[in-house]
């Protein structure tokens, strides 16, 4: 076995001694250069030519030593490894006592050329990067002298339009948008960026730069310095220029998973998925997933709250996170619900702050013939004297079985069914409090029969009610509705069993009792938590008699607003003419502008518009009165009443006389 690892290690050797001459030949151009990233890399492709070269000599040189030396039988193979049979071994030793002869250095050397090449493909490879390189560091500075001789014989036209004048860019470092400085040109910027006019030379006479709304800035020794709040557009020498802001938005919170605000999950769901995604413009600063968990039902419900950050990754501007919960994870149990929301924020100066919808994972209860249905909010709790819907139900199946089994005597089936249909409309009173009903089944109480000579409630009787007694309860419109089934069902039920039909009245009893299973599921209901925090009381003020400061408790009845100031009616009336304009009508126009026209490039046009009246533009006027006649969002609607004299002979004229 030495004799073969011996002639393997060989071979080996004299693959490194061909391949040296690549390495060492491929890495002279970048030590000329003095590139260190150059000597890196090639330093990385031999190690890995190393690595490769050494697999090939390990699974190859055993065919190679075959196909080169006759000598050796085609049985090279056996040297590698250890022989079973005994002819093998002994072939194996005849080879070990051929191998110094049959294989000299001369010869090894030839059978690695034959397999082993010199590498001219990736040397000349090398040499190509390299004088790329060597161009790219060397080729500027050459040209540079008459690239400058160029530029300095021809005459500088273009480059110097604006020349004098350098905007300087400073966004806020929270964007990661580096500042830049050019010619004056439209621009496109960060929220609160930090804009500077210069002078390139502030020996130079001061520069009065001219912003969209009313502003104008002075540019000498200092530079003229404004901060980007919103969209304008300014005015240097006669030319505009746009500078756009981009407003930084608020993070956006993408909840994929569950696909709906209340999921029900499965009466055996082992499992829950989560994947929220919070996006934002620069970054997420923070990203948060609070979870309350709901155990218990009626007035005995407990909640517990957990708080999750969301991992960061490798993009600061994105976040997402999914997650398959197991239920005894999130402490889950049969009738419990979790309800979830994501809260994240940005890295501005102030942060914004953004909270998703709450989203609701319900795990059913087991069911149970023994629950009251009827307890579906606290304040349907009933007296112990009162039946249950499901009672009702049962008594009239056993009506029903009787009457099929046995011959029963009409006098019993009526009073049964009387009973039944007694303790039904019992019922039905009782819901129908929530709603405000107070009707029976035959129409009006007793106590409300009409008496002779008993006073008439005129109010009641043909009064106009400005709201309904059931809009005047505590319950939502969803409560209301199921309520309403439910009565409307019981209705049914109980004319049924009025009328001695107890099979007909099973339909609406169960749809009564649906209803009151849904009124039952939909018991719990969960709302944030909010409160009030009162300012604090200053205590050398308390008791002391001081009202110095606090306001009356008695209010004046205020006049109706002024939609249209009579400045700016004054301003459109004098724009539709060719006369002098009010005093200080362009700050009425730029307050007007500013604060009734939100889009940023319907304002930019008014604001072009008041530049232009500005100047002297006589074409521009009706623009101006255009824009700021579309402000008027909420015109005034004027009621005048005309003066009609109605005589005696123009009532009998019009027929209304007698």
């Amino acid at each position: 076995m030495s004799g073969a690892v011996d002639l393997a290690r060989r071979l080996w050797r004299a693959a490194l001694l061909r391949r040296a001459g690549l390495w060492f030949v491929g890495a002279l151009p970048w030590l000329l250069l003095r590139s260190g990233p150059g000597l890196l890399a090639w330093s990385a492709f031999c190690a890995w030519d190393a690595l490769h070269l050494q697999r090939r000599v390990a699974h190859g040189w055993t065919h190679w030593v075959d196909g080169a030396v006759p000598e050796m039988e085609d049985s090279a193979a056996l040297l590698a490894e250890e022989p079973e049979t005994p002819v093998a071994r002994l072939q194996r030793e005849r080879l070990l006592k051929r191998i110094d002869a049959a294989l000299p250095p001369r010869r090894v050397r030839a059978i690695v050329a034959a397999h082993v090449p010199f590498g001219w493909t990736w040397l000349l490879a090398n040499l190509a990067l390299a004088g790329l390189a060597w161009g790219s560091a060397w080729l500027p500075h050459a040209a540079g002298p008459h690239t400058a001789a160029h530029a300095a014989g021809r005459p500088a036209t273009a480059p110097t339009t604006h020349a004098g004048l350098v905007v300087k860019l400073a966004p806020p470092s929270y964007t990661g948008v580096a500042p830049s400085s050019s010619t004056p040109k439209d621009a496109q910027v960060p929220e609160q960026t930090a804009v500077e006019w210069c002078l390139d030379d502030p020996r130079k006479t001061d520069e009065t730069i001219e912003l969209s709304d009313g502003q104008a800035l002075h540019a000498g020794p200092a530079c003229a310095r404004w901060t980007a709040t919103e969209s304008i557009f300014w005015r240097w020498r006669g030319a505009r220029y746009t500078l756009k802001v981009i407003p930084d938005q608020p993070p956006e919170i993408a909840i994929a998973q569950p696909n709906e605000m209340t999921k029900d999950l499965p009466r055996d769901a082992k499992n829950a998925a989560i994947a929220v995604t919070v996006t934002d413009d620069y970054r997420v600063q923070q990203a948060t997933l609070h979870l309350t968990l709901a155990r218990g039902s009626g007035e005995n419900i407990r909640f517990s709250d957990r708080e999750l950050p969301l991992p960061a990754s490798t993009d600061p501007r994105r976040r997402s996170w999914s997650r398959d919960w197991l239920l005894t994870d999130l402490g889950m149990e049969p009738g419990d619900e979790l309800y979830f929301f994501v809260r994240a924020s940005d890295n501005a100066a102030r942060p914004h702050t953004v909270q998703s919808p709450t989203v609701t994972l319900r795990l059913p209860a087991p069911p149970s013939e023994q629950v009251e249905e009827t307890t579906a909010l606290p304040t349907l709790v009933k007296p112990e004297s009162l039946r249950s819907q499901r009672q009702v139900i049962i008594d009239t199946e056993q009506l029903v079985a009787d009457m099929r089994s046995k011959k029963m005597r009409e006098d019993d089936v009526r009073e049964r069914s009387e009973s039944i249909a007694s303790d039904q409309a019992a019922l039905r009173r009782r819901y129908g409090q929530f709603l405000g009903e107070e009707s029976t089944l035959f129409g009006k109480d007793d106590d409300h029969d009409e008496k002779p000579g008993a006073k008439l409630d005129v109010l009641h009787e043909f009064g106009h009610a400005h709201d309904s007694v059931e809009n005047a309860t505590l319950f939502d419109d969803a409560t209301k509705k199921l309520l309403r089934r439910a009565l409307s069902a019981m209705w049914d039920a109980e004319k049924a069993l009025r009328a001695i039909t107890p099979k007909t009245a099973l339909p609406p009893e169960y749809k009564a009792l649906d209803a009151i299973k849904a009124l039952q599921q939909a018991e719990r209901i969960y709302l944030h938590k909010t409160a009030f925090a009162p300012p604090a009381i200053k205590e050398d003020k308390r008791m002391s008699g001081d009202m110095a400061g606090a306001a009356s408790y008695k209010r004046a009845q205020s006049d109706a607003a002024e939609i249209v100031p009579a400045n700016l009616r004054d301003l459109v009336q004098a724009l539709g003419g060719d006369g002098p304009l009010p005093v200080l009508w362009t700050r009425t126009a730029h307050d007007w502008v500013r604060e009734r026209i939100t889009d940023d490039e319907q304002r930019l046009a008014a604001q072009r518009a008041i530049q232009d009246v500005a100047d002297g533009k006589p074409a521009a006027r009706a623009q101006l009165a255009a824009w700021l006649r579309g402000g008027v969002l909420d015109a005034p609607v004027l009621l005048q009443a005309r003066p009609v004299v109605e005589t005696p002979f123009a009532k009998a004229l019009q027929g209304g006389g007698r």
